[in-house]
């Protein structure tokens, strides 16, 4: 059986490998697996959005389920609104930081949590049979709903947002309406980039992949502190008043360490993952809170929460769960948070952070076959030597992509230098494969 769900949902070229077709498949299954299911969809802002969303809705009201439409929403939204509005599903269809011609398909259950590995296995199962229920189901649109999510997000937070300067890039996506909406409401003054339901420049030169233009944007209005979204609006990141970039990390320490100080951090223990620079680590333990690793993708982030019942976690890329708030990343709601203790410690985002990073280098090489590189014997002979030599200060990791056609390195050494000479050695050497 051909897999089509990766590590976050389906994704892929649309037209190609990302059909309607594929998209009716995956609607019309959900009423096989329950009877006349009750779902609701919504979408970033990509052109394909709407083909998409037409050829879902066919399977599922072929197969007698009903479809609520919320049209343009960040991932997270749909998340909520599934257990908010008891809803059998929830679909969100995006294809979060990749470029324009891609889309994707991601499923939340009756509770707002992604379909596990088992769940989405259980599913392909069915998608190439067809069922044609006796009584079909209804479609109906509704862009209400989008201000549930929003009245969400600001009763996230107990204070206003008077005299706070804030910019930011929606990427052109998802939250290029709802993100300057939910802060100008709590009162902040809020200066826009990349806010533009625009699905032909949706994460192009911008947004959390591409933070240039915000920066420029934070210094040139003197604003206190900036956020990107990427283009569901699931990650983060954030640019200081002086226009230095913060990570997922540096987010999730800020939050790890104020949370324990108020004594909500659960077990005061933190989940990350194997990405998650060791400054940070030691950073979190010499504030007595414990960091957690798992794999990379938030769906083992949030696995490993549930499973340990913890309250916060988190990935450098800019996924951060908050898990009392959301179950899964928000990236408006994670910038929510971050400007609530701003504004309730008196603190710059810059004073906040006190830990210090150990130099990392991170490439991202695009491959036409992820499989036959990282079983290359000469690879594995390179990278296991290479570990042997920064061993024990040094960290090596070359992984698939679970969502895009690349090959990612990372080596983490106290010396920036020898860290891009050895990732650049496992580059080459990838090159010649």
């Amino acid at each position: 059986m051909e897999n089509y769900f990766g590590t976050d949902g389906i994704r892929g070229e649309y037209g190609k490998n990302l059909t309607a077709d594929l998209a009716f498949a995956v609607g019309n299954a959900l009423t096989q697996i329950k009877k006349r299911p009750k779902v609701i969809i919504g979408h970033d802002t990509r052109v394909s959005a709407d083909a998409l969303l037409l050829a879902l809705s066919s399977g599922i009201v072929q197969g007698g389920g009903n479809v609520t439409s919320v049209k343009t929403i960040p991932t997270a939204g749909i998340s909520y609104l599934a257990k908010e509005m008891k809803m059998d599903f929830g679909i969100i269809i995006t294809a979060s930081h990749n470029p324009p011609n891609y889309n994707g398909i991601k499923i939340f259950n009756s509770d707002g949590r992604k379909l596990s590995v088992s769940e989405e296995n259980f599913l392909e199962e069915f998608f190439k049979n067809n069922f044609l229920s006796s009584t079909a189901g209804k479609f109906a649109e509704n862009k209400n709903l989008q201000n549930h999510y929003i009245q969400h997000l600001c009763s996230s937070v107990d204070t206003k947002f008077d005299n706070l300067k804030i910019c930011i890039d929606a990427s052109n996506g998802a939250s290029y309406s709802i993100a300057p909406k939910v802060f100008n409401m709590l009162g902040a003054t809020v200066h826009k980039t990349a806010c533009h339901n625009d699905g032909n420049k949706i994460n192009c030169d911008c947004g959390s992949l591409h933070t240039e233009n915000l920066i420029k944007k934070v210094i040139a209005t003197n604003s206190d502190i900036g956020f990107a979204y990427d283009g569901d609006a699931d990650r983060v990141i954030a640019v200081d008043e002086k226009g230095n970039v913060f990570d997922g990390d540096k987010l999730l320490y800020i939050l790890a360490t104020y949370m324990k100080d108020q004594g909500t951090l659960y077990a005061n223990s933190v989940v990350g993952t194997s990405h998650t620079n060791s400054g940070i680590m030691v950073g979190l333990n010499h504030h007595k809170i414990n960091l957690i690793r798992t794999d990379i993708g938030d769906k083992y982030v949030i696995e490993a929460m549930e499973k340990m019942n913890l309250s916060l976690g988190g990935e450098q890329s800019g996924h951060i769960i908050i898990r009392e708030l959301s179950q899964t990343g928000d990236g408006v709601l994670t910038s929510l948070k971050i400007c609530e203790i701003l504004k309730k410690t008196g603190k710059t985002l810059s004073e906040l952070f006190d830990a210090k990073i150990t130099p990392q280098t991170n490439i991202n090489m695009l491959v036409k076959d992820k499989i036959k590189i990282l079983n290359n014997e000469g690879l594995n002979n390179l990278i296991n030597k290479i570990i042997s030599e920064t061993s024990p200060a040094g960290r090596v990791m070359v992984r698939a992509s679970g969502t895009e056609d690349l090959i990612r390195i990372m080596v983490e050494l106290p010396q920036k230098a020898k860290a891009d000479f050895y990732a650049n050695q496992i580059k080459k050497y990838i090159e010649k494969i």
